[in-house]
């Protein structure tokens, strides 16, 4: 472990990633920021998530300026949780470097080895039939985090499943099932039976999904964002025809969402 008590130099072009990590490590280090040094992983947590999110809705943004300041803040997390580790005499920033640098080498066997791979599936699957080597007697699902957002670990689960085999041969078996699903959550009587069966609806949703090619995750999220716009486009055209949502009748409010999407178009 690091026992260099004397600051890193911080070089002068901070474009070089060792200046960052020299200025992490001076954060850190005895003489650095007492916030800094008070961190843990723990208390790091919101903080990585946060800024991941933000790095996923500014990629969705289309904005290169924003998608490389973001970057930056996840790249920041990680930094950080590296500098907690050392300061702890967990791990090393090298030791971060190495583990991730030797992993893209060996699940890259067609780029530094004798492989060959011709297609991005071809890669795919060759990534999951290394990965079961590494760890043989590891199941399939373990290691897929509990803490990812429901619907991507579902398709992630359901994902490796497939890949074992475990599949309908085309999408005609999810979209059936996906009709008795919603059939048995239509005659749920009870609120547990209504939550299991809605669960069971979405669980096959997101796997129709993955046999389409959707990221069901970004999906949602587009589909959260048009309704976003076309709400508060009806928003401020009932308050141009001072208009209360709440005392409009349905057929009121089916116009105004209509004309929002018109709007939303172009078609206005």
């Amino acid at each position: 472990m690091a026992t260099n008590t004397e600051p890193d130099p911080i070089p002068d072009d901070l474009r070089q990633f060792e200046a960052l990590e020299a200025i992490i490590r001076r954060l850190h280090g005895p003489e650095g920021c007492p916030w800094d040094r008070e961190q843990t992983h723990e208390s790091l947590r919101p903080h990585l998530l946060e800024e991941a999110y933000e790095l996923l809705e500014a990629i969705d943004s289309g904005e290169a300026e924003a998608v490389a300041e973001e970057l930056g803040d996840v790249l920041l997390q990680v930094l950080m949780h590296a500098a907690v580790a050392e300061r702890l005499g967990e791990f090393e920033f090298g030791d971060v470097y190495s583990r991730i640098a030797a992993k893209l080498v060996a699940r890259h066997p067609h780029v530094f080895a004798d492989a060959t791979a011709e297609t991005a599936e071809d890669v795919r699957e060759s990534w999951e039939v290394l990965k079961q080597k590494e760890r043989p007697d590891k199941p399939r699902l373990e290691g897929v985090p509990a803490t990812l957002p429901a619907l991507a670990e579902s398709q992630t689960i359901q994902g490796r499943a497939r890949r074992a085999g475990f599949d309908w041969p085309d999408i005609h078996g999810p979209l059936e099932k996906l009709s008795e699903e919603i059939a048995e959550l239509a005659l749920a009587e009870t609120e547990k039976d209504r939550e299991e069966e809605f669960g069971d609806v979405l669980f096959v949703i997101a796997h129709i999904a993955a046999t389409m090619g959707v990221d069901g995750e970004q999906a949602l999220r587009r589909a959260n964002g048009k309704f976003r716009r076309r709400f508060g486009l009806v928003e401020r055209l009932a308050a141009q025809e001072s208009l209360d949502l709440n005392e409009m009748d349905m057929d009121t409010r089916d116009e105004l969402w209509e004309r929002a999407k018109a709007s939303e178009r172009g078609e206005l």
